[in-house]
C-alpha cells in the first residue's frame, strides 16, 4: 500500500529483444522497479532510455535492459490471437524467444516452432556471419582423402618387407591364438 501511495510499484512490460519490419521477438514479460519514481521510468520507458534491472517474469532471471530493444508496458502492447500483437497503433506477428537467445548479443531469425502444431514461430541466434568466417578461415585440403584397408600399403615398395625384423615392428595379432607353453 505505502508503495502505491508513493508511487513506487513495480511495472508490468512486455520484453522485446527485436524489433523487424513486421515481426516482434518477444522473450515474455518482466518487472521493473519504479526507481526514482514511477512517472520517471514511464517516461524512460517512452523515449527508449531505460537503463536497469529488469526481472523475467519466468524464472525471476534479473537482466540488464541494454540486452533487449524495447521493454513496453503491458497496457501499451495487447496480446492478439494466432501469435500476433497491437502495438504502436499496427499489428505484428510474433516469435517466442527462448530462455538462451536473452543474453544473445546477435541478432535473432524467426523459424517454424518444431514443437507446435499451429504456425507459431520461435526465434534462434542468426549464426550465418559466424558461419561464413569459419569457413573462410578453415584451411582447405589439398586433395582427396581416400579410406582403404589395414593392410592395403603392406605390399607397397616403401614399407619394408615381412621378412625384414629390424625395421617392421611386428604387431600383435587379433583373434585367438593358442598358448605355446606347456601345461
Amino acid at each position: 500500500m505505502l508503495k502505491r501511495l508513493l508511487g513506487k510499484t513495480p511495472i508490468d512490460v512486455w520484453v522485446i529483444k527485436q524489433v523487424d519490419i513486421d515481426l516482434l521477438h518477444l522473450c515474455g514479460r518482466a518487472t521493473l522497479e519504479a526507481r526514482p519514481n514511477r512517472k520517471a521510468v514511464l517516461a524512460a520507458l517512452e523515449e527508449g532510455r531505460f537503463a536497469g534491472a529488469v526481472k523475467m517474469a519466468t524464472g525471476g532471471v534479473v537482466l540488464n535492459a541494454k540486452l533487449f530493444q524495447a521493454l513496453v508496458p503491458v497496457e501499451q502492447c495487447e496480446l492478439l490471437h494466432d501469435n500476433q500483437a497491437r502495438w504502436r497503433g499496427r499489428d505484428w506477428s510474433l516469435s517466442q524467444v527462448p530462455q538462451r537467445c536473452w543474453t544473445f548479443p546477435g541478432r535473432l531469425i524467426a523459424q517454424p516452432d518444431p514443437t507446435s502444431a499451429s504456425d507459431a514461430l520461435i526465434s534462434a541466434e542468426d549464426v550465418a556471419g559466424i558461419r561464413q568466417r569459419v569457413a573462410q578461415s578453415t584451411p582447405q585440403h589439398p586433395g582427396e582423402v581416400v579410406f582403404r584397408p589395414e593392410n592395403a600399403n603392406e605390399d607397397h615398395p616403401l614399407v619394408a618387407a615381412k621378412d625384414d625384423g629390424a625395421l617392421a615392428p611386428s604387431r600383435p595379432r587379433t583373434g585367438r591364438e593358442w598358448r605355446r607353453d606347456s601345461h
